[in-house]
């Protein structure tokens, strides 16, 4: 007869718990820690501390011989083939199975930030320019086939998306975030996480929570913020996220106000599991509980730093067992830590893996691409890429420049124009494994900008620079080529990277805001010719900008595009693309060392007692476009005023007069002039995109409730209150088409975590 826990039939609640019975402490445990082998003896160092905070050596038999809960980015440790990555899978797990008692086998986790990074995988936009399309649709379709990618090379848990909204954009990770907007954050974070999980992978929610907030963007630096802005800005992506069904949650690297998240119950249990009703697995960053011994100092060594973990809340430890292995049950022998804990946190864990079918009688450890190999980078993922890249482009700029003419004579220079890698990524494979392997191929097909731009145009190519450093020769020559061309296309930005390995990415934050090393020397060179300059920020933050911008001929904007990156790019700078990207983060204005989000405050904006102006250069929500819709009279139906339980109508009509599709994001504002505490001046809470084939006219219906109104109060409980507002439905954060003026009506309520959280639009 079957153990119940094998049964499929069972409930998932009566299997889990048939088997916890017959467990021994150990046995459980082991499955509360993961374990990272090397692939081969060539990886390099990809992650922070991972010498010096590597696990105590441990014979593999002896490591699996009570089980194993996960193992960590068999795929995403060094270059290896797709079908002996499978295989690599498959002999693990059948180790891993034959080694315990019950046969349970391991969650295989990797990175799938853009994309699954794995040599030969597709590489798609970051998540910055998933934001700047404004499209959840499409996103939601890209990480359906990333998900569909993971499952057939027997992966279960993909550590993505990120979620953290940005604060300050000298931060290094700004690349992999979505924006600067909670709404825009959670909007397109949680249509990923349904597009992953449709495919039974399970998404991973980063980083829980603050992590962007650090003081002077530096990364992993402490974090100061008051419980508002964490309950009104950082939180609301991650509600909106669970919401889709998020299944795992990884916690902040950072102390906030002392306090490092790791060993932070509050918000690990509290918050996280009391209050947002979250039911999975909380796993932790890489080598955060050991942190809390050797960064933090909150642990005088492992056994206590795992005892301070597994009381916050944390389930399980990765990418290896630091902590939850033999200091844990040193913890659990001194009395420090109660086994029911340990309990709940395998419960927590066995359930996931029976959800995943991991349990089933005759799971089977071989991938399905052992037996049905295909390429991964097939003409679906070419697509979708090139689509996600085509409508992340934002036009910054153009005084008639762009679209190229015909026959222009081109000069393209800059470190960004002929080099594949510089589209991608510091999460993409060759940014952050592939740059450890000297020599190794890329692995896809993939056109430079240079090579994209060579089927339309008579070019010449000079490097001008290269990201960082470079000579007084290299720009000039870079200059003589602008100056016998009609147009210069200057491709500039940055290099992505880890830890210094670029100048966007995990570790890689920026002093100032002035274009990386010498580029913008080679900028004004270029200026200085007198031939018109089309400026392409390929970068992963925004630039500062201003001392050129009135020189410019036209500039464009993309945010590490992807594999199809280049292709798109060209589709604008010709004119097949209609650019319709919008910022989802600002550009700043003058002073290249003050960053100022769009979310702010009275005392936020320009006034007369500070001298330095934080406005923004380009605001949140600019793109331009060759042709955009025409937006006819917006209406607001609210015949009795907007009731503090009630929702309102926003009607705006749309007419597209050119020849051409044409897509416009309507973006709507909630601006709260008198409240309990300082609101933004403006907030979004709604921005559907519209497509209109051309001639066509549609209207564009989006329903508010009044939960969207609400934030929090003095008392710390969210609130709706009566008062009058604005709702401005805008082209962008400062270019306001129509301010609707709605008074709020009735007693004030308080409203929870079960709040409405998004707007519902049609177009009829």
């Amino acid at each position: 007869m079957t153990e119940a826990w094998r049964d499929p039939k069972q409930p998932v609640a009566v299997r889990v718990a048939d088997l916890m019975a017959r467990m021994s402490l150990r046995e459980k445990v082991a499955q509360m820690y993961g374990a990272w082998l090397n692939v081969d003896d060539t990886a390099g160092e990809v992650a922070p501390h991972q010498s010096d905070q590597a696990p105590d050596p441990m014979d593999w038999t002896e490591l699996i011989r009570h089980g194993l809960g996960q193992v960590t980015r068999v795929y995403g440790s060094a270059p290896i083939d797709p079908a002996a990555g499978a295989r690599r899978v498959a002999d693990l797990q059948s180790q891993i199975v034959g080694g315990g008692r019950f046969g349970i086998p391991a969650i295989v986790h990797e990175e799938c930030l853009t994309g699954l990074a794995a040599w030969r995988a597709p590489i798609f936009p970051t998540p910055l320019a998933w934001g700047a399309s404004f499209d959840p649709g499409l996103v939601e379709r890209m990480a359906a086939h990333i998900g569909q990618t993971m499952r057939r090379l027997g992966i279960h848990q993909g550590l993505a998306p990120v979620l953290d909204v940005i604060r300050d954009v000298r931060w290094g990770r700004v690349e992999e975030t979505i924006g600067e907007d909670p709404h825009l954050v959670g909007t397109i974070g949680a249509a990923y996480v349904r597009g992953l999980q449709s495919t039974g992978i399970v998404a991973t929610l980063k980083h829980f929570v603050g992590y962007s907030a650090s003081r002077a963007g530096r990364n992993l630096a402490p974090v100061s913020i008051g419980p508002r802005e964490v309950a009104d800005v950082l939180l609301p992506p991650f509600e909106m996220a669970l919401r889709a069904g998020a299944r795992s949650v990884m916690n902040n690297y950072t102390d906030i106000d002392g306090v490092p998240v790791a060993a932070d119950r509050t918000l690990l249990t509290e918050v996280l599991r009391d209050r947002l009703g979250f039911d999975g697995t909380v796993v932790s960053d890489y080598f955060a509980i050991a942190f809390l011994e050797s960064l933090h100092g909150v642990a005088a060594d492992r056994a206590e730093a795992a005892a301070n973990a597994l009381r916050a809340g944390i389930d399980v430890e990765l990418p290896g067992v630091n902590c939850y292995g033999n200091p844990l049950l040193k913890a659990l022998e001194a009395g420090d830590v109660d086994e029911a804990l340990i309990d709940r946190a395998v419960e927590r864990v066995l359930r996931q893996k029976c959800e995943l079918g991991l349990l089933d009688d005759g799971w089977a450890v071989e991938p399905e691409y052992l037996t049905d190999p295909c390429a991964l980078d097939d003409a679906d993922a070419r697509d979708i890429a090139r689509r996600l890249a085509e409508r992340s482009i934002v036009l910054l700029r153009n005084e008639s420049a762009l679209p190229l003419r015909p026959g222009t004579r081109l000069a393209v220079v800059g470190p960004g124009a002929n080099r594949p890698d510089a589209l991608f990524g510091c999460y993409s494979f060759p940014r952050h494994v592939g740059i450890h392997h000297e020599g190794l191929e890329l692995g896809l097909d993939v056109k430079t900008v240079v090579e994209a731009l060579q089927n339309d145009f008579s070019l010449v190519y000079s490097l001008g620079c290269p990201v960082e450093g470079g000579s007084d020769e290299d720009i000039a020559a870079a200059a003589a080529v602008a100056a016998d061309a009609d147009v210069c296309v200057a491709v500039l930005g940055d290099l992505a990277g880890l830890f210094g390995a670029g100048t966007s990415g995990e570790g890689c934050d920026a002093a100032d805001l002035r274009l990386p090393g010498r580029q913008e020397e080679l900028l004004e060179a270029l200026l200085a010719t007198g031939t018109p300059v089309v400026l392409v920020v390929l970068a992963g933050r925004p630039y500062e900008l201003s001392r050129q911008v009135d020189r410019l001929a036209a500039a464009v904007c993309t945010f590490f595009p992807g594999e199809q990156g280049a292709a798109a790019l060209a589709g604008v700078l010709t004119g097949r693309v209609n650019p319709s990207g919008r910022l989802p983060v600002g550009f700043p204005g003058a002073g290249a060392s003050q960053p100022a989000p769009y979310l702010a405050a009275p005392l936020g904006r320009l006034s007369e007692v500070s001298t330095v102006d934080p406005s923004q250069l380009f605001p949140f929500g600019h793109g331009l476009s060759y042709a955009d819709a025409e937006w006819g009279a917006v209406s607001l139906h609210s015949p009795d005023g907007w009731a503090t339980d009630g929702e309102v109508e926003v009607t705006v009509p749309l007419h597209n007069p050119a020849d051409r599709e044409v897509s416009t994001v309507v973006q709507i504002y909630l601006h709260d002039p008198v409240a309990e505490v300082a609101r933004p001046v403006r907030q979004l809470v709604a921005a559907p995109r519209v497509d209109l084939d051309p001639g066509e006219s549609r209207t564009l219906v989006v329903t508010l409730h009044a939960d969207l109104l609400s934030y929090t109060g003095r008392d710390g409980r969210r609130r709706v209150e009566p008062g009058d507002i604005e709702l401005l439905v805008a082209r962008s954060s400062t270019d306001v088409h129509t301010a609707l003026p709605v008074p709020v009506v009735g007693p004030v309520r308080h409203v929870g975590a079960s709040r409405r959280l998004n707007h519902t639009a049609r177009v009829i």
